[in-house]
């Protein structure tokens, strides 16, 4: 049956290489079970609810990319986005928790209309690679912000906004502790490096008293208080307009990387260079999406780590089916993603900023109507506690330098429209 399901034969592979290669995909991103609610507590959403949601929200969304779309890439809430939604749209703009939900449904809708309409590829190509490149280093800067404030490295200052914290703090050095071992494992190509250093500093930290256990197993918390809890009424508002962009920008990117990265290290990709099912793989995303914000929870996207599976012998949907069922049996490790503190999962965050920063390293910096727009994307960004800021002025100082620079011509009529609705946005509907 699994045979003639996944089509094994026909990708050169094995039920055991899809099992192990699933096993390794979830080992690597494992650690957005306890990152994620940590993070979404912090706008007021309950942990426990939180908790299932994310396992909930992972597990659907690989079940329908394995099942729908046969491919082995596991889908989860993503970093960054859930960092924008609780700092970002509820901490920084005031915004509720069900608002914000309402947004990342209203983003999923969105994502779904241009996957169903054939458009993807008209709006992926609107937006130039150099904003692509600063959008992506702009996150990784806002998650190292956020990685070095929740460990005390940086705190607040009247005089100078941000100053050097108390590095003797236990938290700060449990901080550093865990992104060096972090660092350390993924250099020596050490499966799932992030959960390993997550979990050896809570460890760590209980031995030293400054941590207590919780408990390693129960049944799941019920996810009442987040279920379909998003207020979509609420989303539609002008003010909300770059919010839903920055959900809907942010997905896009990620998941046509994703695919794209991940389809070329297991050879899925055509003659052409192109991924066949693209369109059933961009369905499972958003769908994935739109369940995720119904059951309580930030963006749900497809995972870079996915390719980590691919090089372990995964290259069908059973791979991403076996990632689903460990999801689903990670329900009842809930006592054990509450003993996570802040400052064990500071480490991953910090260790995944620095892997999206890299973008920076493909930026032409000798074309400076390229490369200003890209640090204003990825400065503006942390500076301004705000992914959607960041994107808008990213997009307006790239029409504006182009048309002044006489490049107007070159450049989309989709950037122009995007600017102006942000100009609206920043000077009339305040």
């Amino acid at each position: 049956m699994l045979e003639r399901y996944f089509q094994l034969s026909a990708h050169n592979t094995t039920v055991r290489n899809e099992i192990v290669g699933g096993i390794t995909t979830f080992l690597t991103m494992a650690y957005i079970i306890f990152v994620n609610p940590s993070i979404l507590a912090q706008a007021g959403m309950d942990e426990g609810a939180v908790f299932v949601a994310t396992c909930l929200a992972a597990a659907i969304g690989c079940l329908i990319m394995g099942l729908y779309a046969n491919y082995p890439i596991a889908l989860a809430p993503g970093m960054g986005l859930n960092a924008f939604f609780t700092y970002g749209v509820v901490l920084g703009m005031g915004y509720s928790w069900e608002q914000a939900l309402g947004a990342v449904f209203l983003s999923g809708i969105l994502f779904v209309f241009i996957s169903i309409f054939k458009i993807r590829e008209w709006v992926i190509n609107a937006i130039p690679s150099s904003l692509k490149l600063g959008i992506a280093a702009g996150i990784g800067l806002f998650l190292a912000m956020i990685a070095l404030q929740n460990s005390g490295i940086i705190v607040k200052n009247p005089a100078t906004m941000v100053s050097l914290g108390d590095l003797s703090s236990p938290s700060a050095i449990y901080g550093l502790l865990g992104f060096f071992v972090i660092c350390a494992l993924a250099y020596l190509n050490i499966t799932g490096s992030v959960m390993v250093g997550i979990l050896f500093v809570t460890v760590l930290s209980m031995l030293f008293g400054h941590n207590s256990f919780n408990g390693l197993v129960s049944m799941p918390p019920s996810v009442a208080p987040t279920f379909m809890a998003m207020d979509i009424e609420g989303a539609f508002q002008i003010s909300m307009l770059s919010v839903v962009f920055a959900f809907f920008f942010v997905d896009l990117f990620d998941t046509s990387g994703t695919l794209i990265g991940v389809g070329q290290r297991g050879g899925l990709l055509d003659k052409d260079g192109k991924l066949p099912r693209l369109k059933k793989a961009l369905l499972a995303d958003s769908g994935a999406t739109l369940v995720g914000a119904a059951v309580g929870t930030s963006s749900t996207t497809s995972y870079i780590e996915s390719a980590s599976g691919v090089a372990a012998g995964g290259r069908t949907g059973l791979t991403a089916v076996v990632v689903a069922l460990l999801f689903l049996l990670s329900l009842f490790f809930a006592p054990l993603a509450g003993s996570i503190p802040a400052y064990a999962t500071a480490g991953a965050l910090m260790y995944v900023a620095v892997l999206m920063t890299s973008s920076l390293a493909h930026v032409d910096w000798d074309d400076i109507s390229e490369a200003a727009p890209v640090l204003i994307a990825a400065f503006t960004m942390p500076l301004t506690y705000s992914i959607a800021d960041g994107i808008a002025l990213s997009f307006i100082s790239y029409a504006v330098i182009k048309l002044l620079s006489g490049q107007g011509k070159n450049v989309n009529i989709a950037v122009y429209l995007l600017a102006a609705l942000f100009i609206a946005k920043f000077f009339i509907f305040v």
